[in-house]
């Protein structure tokens, strides 16, 4: 059999008001969908998670069976043996849907959008996979962010990093001290560990938020994304 030719992510997108310069690729969270992570946003803010020249894009995970949930179907980036922070990485999984992911980014190039002005990240396994995939195959990414999430005690992320020569995009992690999934301590871990291989990361803390999000963290997040992803000048001839 020939290589398997992933079908296209299904996607939620929110259009720019104006002219189309940068590029925002949102994984969500274990069992969600780009429609659900978008609808999530727009609860919270009472609008849309929208900008003048960034195009906000909410890729969807295709179901897979899940080992956390007893092999039960899931919208999941990739399979875990169990939800800790010292087991192995499921890595097969993680890998294919780094090719998935890859495909939206080459989209975005396509469309004319350089890959220093493609920012990605998401919420929980969502900003997990944001890791791996700007860590380990797109280091000249504008940033990423990853909210609520962690990476496992040897992953493959840290591996990685531990080779790498070259300049690596900046990180921007929050976490909230009462989230009874993801714990607080495997979101610092992840932090620290990054920053001891180079990596310019800052993880804002969140005093009795849970495994969710909420309106300061994502305005918050929202100025960092327009610091990373400026309005361009147009171009004078």
């Amino acid at each position: 059999l020939g290589m398997v030719v992933p079908a296209a992510l299904q996607r939620s997108v929110v259009s720019p008001a104006g002219r189309h310069t940068a590029s925002l690729i949102f994984p969500h969270g274990s069992g969600d969908t780009g429609q659900g992570a978008r609808a999530w946003i727009k609860q919270i803010l009472n609008q849309d998670m929208a900008f003048q020249h960034i195009k906000v894009i909410y890729p969807m995970a295709p179901a897979r069976p899940y080992t956390p949930m007893k092999g039960a179907f899931s919208n999941v980036w990739f399979d875990r043996y169990k939800i800790c922070n010292n087991c192995p990485e499921h890595i097969e999984s993680i890998d294919s849907m780094c090719r998935g992911l890859t495909d939206l980014i080459n989209d975005e190039v396509k469309n004319g959008i350089a890959k220093n002005r493609i920012l990605i990240g998401g919420f929980s396994m969502g900003g997990g996979m944001a890791m791996h995939l700007a860590f380990r195959f797109h280091q000249d990414l504008a940033g990423l962010f990853a909210l609520s999430s962690f990476l496992n005690k040897d992953s493959a992320v840290y591996q990685a990093l531990k080779r790498n020569e070259d300049a690596l995009p900046e990180l921007f992690q929050c976490h909230g001290t009462a989230d009874e999934l993801v714990l607080y301590s495997w979101g610092e871990e992840t932090n620290k560990m990054l920053k001891s291989l180079g990596v310019s990361a800052s993880l804002h803390t969140f005093p009795n938020l849970n495994h969710e999000l909420n309106r300061t963290e994502i305005e918050k997040l929202k100025s960092w994304i327009v610091k990373k992803l400026p309005v361009e000048a147009p171009k004078t001839n």
